[in-house]
């Protein structure tokens, strides 16, 4: 199968001016690291949507387990993979300042696993119950489910507040869920069971075992050397930069980057600004019956008959 095509990749574009109006110096490491690889396997995909794109029959039937490491980074078309990108960006950027850029990392490589995991139960779970083998071949691409993870790490840590969700105002701690449900009214053909798979997967870290049982791999594996931890600051003085960060109370070091603040509007941060340009954006396109999925992609049963048809004809 291949990639929806849209002519000019106008998502892509618009991703990256996004980028580069943030500024790559005021983007941290692992944030830039998973939004060039995305990027990267857009333009060079290792392998078709058709041969990346998890589900129960593919990964678990068929035994291709290489689609839990695929299909978080491949995504639909250049919308799919804007939508995405930019979520990650103002995510990352909050998340990996808090975090620190070792731990932000950890988090990601396990939730891109863990959420296909998920995935497939919940797949796999609908089926048996209501007797439906077609949730066995729902196959889908994106990093919409490990954002949806991010964003219950992100309301935890900030719980406070209220965002807009359809023109209603949700509290943080609810935003999540709100959410899934507005994206699928908006947009009903993407996964619900994708991005459901990320909230369960943001809860399991901040109110199950998953974080304690990270804690203990990464201590099962870590010297004893007590490495500092990088965390990202930013003050009014027009410097951004990290902080060394060491146990004990040591005192850290503070590298300055030069900022520009030109960027701001309407006393908007970053990630503020890029939340509501996504909200926005999310908006519009639910309105354009013509335009495709900006979250989540899902490849539904006859589609996918389709597809094996045409590729069964293209090859005689």
């Amino acid at each position: 199968m291949q990639r929806r095509s849209r002519g000019i990749n106008t998502g892509l574009i618009l991703l990256l001016s996004q980028i580069f109006h943030v500024g790559i110096n005021n983007i941290p490491p692992v944030t830039l690291a998973t939004l060039a690889l995305n990027i990267w396997l857009f333009l060079n995909p290792l392998k078709s949507l058709y041969n990346s794109c998890l589900s129960v029959e593919k990964c678990y039937q068929q035994k291709d387990w290489q689609r839990l490491l695929l299909s978080p980074f491949h995504h639909a078309d250049d919308w799919h993979l804007y939508f995405n990108m930019a979520s990650m960006l103002w995510k990352g950027i909050n998340l990996e300042r808090r975090l620190g850029s070792k731990w932000f990392a950890y988090i990601i490589i396990t939730f891109s696993l863990l959420t296909g995991v998920v995935y497939l139960f919940l797949e796999f779970a609908l089926a048996e119950f209501m007797d439906e083998p077609d949730f066995r071949r729902n196959c889908a691409v994106g990093f919409s489910g490990v954002l949806f993870a991010l964003k219950v790490l992100n309301n935890h840590y900030c719980p406070g507040g209220f965002v807009n969700v359809l023109g209603f105002p949700v509290p943080n701690k609810f935003a999540c869920w709100a959410e899934l449900v507005a994206i699928h009214f908006i947009s009903p053909g993407t996964s619900f069971a994708g991005h459901l798979a990320g909230i369960l997967v943001g809860l399991m870290y901040t109110h199950g075992p998953l974080k304690k049982i990270m804690e203990t791999c990464a201590g099962m594996f870590s010297s004893n050397i007590a490495y500092p931890e990088q965390r990202y600051y930013f003050n009014s003085s027009g410097y951004s930069g990290y902080q060394d960060s060491y146990p004990y109370g040591r005192p850290g070091h503070y590298a300055e980057v030069p900022r520009n603040y030109d960027v701001y509007t309407a006393g908007l941060s970053e990630e503020e600004q890029l939340e509501r340009a996504l909200r926005a954006s999310l908006w519009d396109r639910g309105n354009s019956r013509s335009s495709p999925s900006p979250y989540g992609f899902r490849l539904s049963p006859e589609e996918e008959m389709r597809r094996q048809r045409l590729h069964r004809f293209d090859g005689q």
